[in-house]
């Protein structure tokens, strides 16, 4: 499970298996789980699910920095799945 970093006290990652998808994070609190805030990474992140329940005022703010932190998400996704 590569993190990429810990925002707001958020974990912001992605899991190690998923090759087959768009790029995209989860974001939870605490442990990673399979409930964690689904977001796609595109032109501009793009909310899947909310399944955490992340406050909407926190997941603005993730969104935005999402955004402005779109090709460190991408050059880390590329890095983990081109090993």
């Amino acid at each position: 499970m590569p993190q990429i970093c810990k925002f707001l006290g958020y974990l912001i990652f992605f899991w190690s298996r998923e090759t087959g998808e768009p790029i995209h994070v989860h974001v939870c609190k605490g442990k990673p789980s399979k409930d964690a805030t689904k977001i796609w990474i595109e032109d501009e992140p793009r909310l899947e699910h909310n399944k955490s329940k992340i406050p909407a005022k926190d997941l603005n703010k993730i969104m935005q920095w999402l955004s402005a932190n779109k090709n460190l998400i991408i050059d880390k996704w590329n890095e983990h799945f081109e090993e």
